[in-house]
């Protein structure tokens, strides 16, 4: 099992692991794939109830996703979908959220926990603490909720920042920019609170320090590639092809749920990778290659 640990990413993704029956026993995720299927034959540390499945391993599979927030949602769909033996819950504990942005005489952005209302609405995101973090960075840097008129201890916060009801709408821009992953606005909406993190660090203010870069870590999390749930519910077969094996995903309704693989010849997968979304290219012929190369040393 070491070889076939050996060949896992050290980024991060979703383990699966099966018995000599092809049975699932049990579906993980992980910040370094690699570390953390190694550590069932290294140190269980507070599993000891693994023990006895971690005997029962004859193979190995794994994702390798693009952020850790894809393999968080990735790993939540596949045990909705089914949950193995080894699993003690159905689907991720995480608080699953939205970003609102809302307009009128309170403008600003909104936690929801349904993607139902009025006004723009962006995620879903997992991660009830980060969704808020995340607020509460871009609203420290783009304090839409004093853009208003009428209220007078807003209007008074609006000008110890400088801005006014004419502001609103490019600070609205711009933070449509930020949750719509625009790289450009999230690279600057990062550094503007790098700055007053390290700002307040310089003045020994390390509890607000600390919690700036609680909403960039938050701010980095939803912001992250994340491809296997959407807002939109689109369907489409992902197909990847490598060294004789096709991985298939399946995403139905908005969410990558279902997770083959199988041995196929490259003339019968040809039609299938070709008809493959784009979107879903790289990460598809990735993980067929992850899988190969999986396959071939437990063999």
């Amino acid at each position: 099992m070491i070889r076939t640990v050996r060949e896992l990413p050290t980024g991060p993704g979703v383990y699966r692991f099966r018995d000599e029956a092809g049975k699932v026993l049990y579906i993980g995720r992980a910040r370094n794939l690699r570390r953390r299927v190694q550590s069932y034959w290294v140190n269980l540390g507070d599993r000891p109830h693994l023990r006895r499945m971690v005997r029962r391993i004859a193979r190995v599979e794994g994702v390798w996703c693009d952020s850790d927030h894809e393999a968080a949602w990735l790993e939540r769909n596949l045990l909705e979908q089914s949950k193995p033996r080894w699993n003690r819950m159905e689907g991720g504990a995480e608080v699953v959220g939205y970003i609102r942005l809302a307009d009128g005489s309170k403008p600003g952005l909104r936690f929801s926990h349904t993607a139902d209302g009025s006004g723009p609405c962006f995620g879903p995101y997992l991660g009830g603490l980060r969704i808020r973090q995340a607020i509460s960075g871009l609203h420290r840097v783009l304090p839409l909720q004093y853009t208003v008129a009428g209220d007078g201890s807003a209007e008074e916060f609006g000008r110890l920042f400088g801005i006014g009801p004419a502001d609103r709408e490019a600070l609205a821009r711009t933070a449509i920019a930020v949750l719509s992953r625009d790289p450009a606005a999230v690279a600057a909406l990062r550094d503007a609170l790098v700055l007053r993190r390290d700002r307040a660090a310089g003045e020994l203010r390390y509890e607000f320090a600390a919690k700036v870069q609680g909403e960039i870590e938050a701010l980095e999390w939803i912001c992250s590639e994340q491809k296997v749930t959407w807002l939109e519910p689109r369907d489409a077969d992902v197909y990847g092809w490598a060294d004789g094996v096709l991985v298939r995903f399946e995403v139905r309704g908005g969410r990558m749920s279902t997770w083959t693989q199988r041995a196929v010849g490259e003339a019968t997968a040809r039609s299938r990778v070709a008809a493959t979304p784009e979107l879903w290219q790289p990460f598809a012929r990735r993980n067929a290659e992850l899988a190969a190369r999986l396959l071939k040393v437990t063999s």
